[in-house]
C-alpha cells in the first residue's frame, strides 16, 4: 500500500523533488519513527524508481561506498542511506567527492562518467538520500563539503490521529474518526502509565502493525 499523505509528507515530497531538480541529494533528519525512510521510498514508488535502502554503520569504508555509487549510477536507482551519520567522518569526506562526480555528470547531462578511474554508464534518474537521527550516541557531524551536496528536510512527529483515521478507513471501518481518537488515546495512556522498557514501542511502526492486523 501507499503512505498516508499528511502535511509533513507533502512538505517532504516538495523539498526532495526540488533537491533533485537542483541536482542535489535529499537529507531528511529527525527522531526515529517520523517517516524519513518510508517517505523517501514512497516518493520513489510514485515516480516508478527503484529505491534501495542501506543501513549504514561504522564498518563502511570508501570502497564500499564507491561500489554502491557505481551500481546506483549504472541502474538509475535511488539509494537511501539510513543512519548516514554513523559512517566515520574520514569516510564521509571521500564520499562527498564520489557523489560530487555523479552530480557533475547529471548537471552536464552526460551518459557516462569517470568514477574512481573507471568509465561507467550514468543513468540520470540516479539519486541519493541520507536519513539522520541527530543527537544520538555514536553519530558524527557531516563535513561541510558533503552538506553542500544535500538539501536538508526537518522531519517532526507526524499527525498520528489523521494517519490512524485514514488507515482505519482504508481497512473498511465505518466509524474511523471515533475509533482513531480512542485508539490514539489508548496508546498515549500506555506510554504514560506503563513502566519504561526497551522492548516497548509506542511509535508509528507499532501503530501501523496493529492497524494492519485489525483490518
Amino acid at each position: 500500500g501507499r503512505l498516508v499523505i499528511t502535511g509533513l509528507t507533502d512538505r517532504c515530497y516538495i523539498t526532495l523533488t526540488q533537491a533533485l531538480r537542483l541536482c542535489l541529494g535529499g537529507a531528511p533528519a529527525g527522531p526515529a519513527g517520523t517517516g524519513k525512510t518510508e517517505t523517501t521510498k514512497d516518493l520513489g514508488r510514485g515516480l516508478a524508481i527503484w529505491v534501495i535502502v542501506m543501513n549504514c554503520s561504522d564498518q563502511m569504508n570508501y570502497k564500499t561506498m564507491a561500489n554502491i555509487f557505481m551500481g546506483l549510477s549504472q541502474t538509475g536507482a535511488w539509494g537511501c542511506f539510513d543512519e548516514f551519520n554513523r559512517i566515520p567522518v574520514e569516510v564521509l569526506s571521500v564520499v562527498a567527492g564520489q557523489y560530487g562526480v555523479i552530480l557533475d555528470g547529471i548537471k552536464a547531462e552526460a551518459d557516462s562518467i569517470i568514477f574512481e578511474e573507471e568509465k561507467i554508464a550514468l543513468k540520470r534518474t540516479v539519486g541519493a538520500f541520507i536519513t539522520m537521527n541527530p543527537g544520538y550516541a555514536g553519530r558524527t557531524e557531516l563535513p561541510e563539503n558533503l552538506k553542500a551536496l544535500f538539501r536538508g528536510v526537518a522531519m517532526c512527529t507526524p499527525d498520528f490521529a489523521a494517519i490512524i483515521e485514514i488507515e482505519l478507513s482504508a481497512e473498511g471501518f465505518m466509524s474511523a474518526k471515533v475509533l482513531s481518537i480512542k485508539f490514539l488515546r489508548l496508546f498515549q495512556l500506555n506510554q504514560e502509565l506503563l513502566s519504561k522498557q526497551d522492548h516497548y514501542d509506542w511509535g508509528l511502526r507499532a501503530i501501523k502493525g496493529i492497524l494492519r492486523i485489525a483490518g
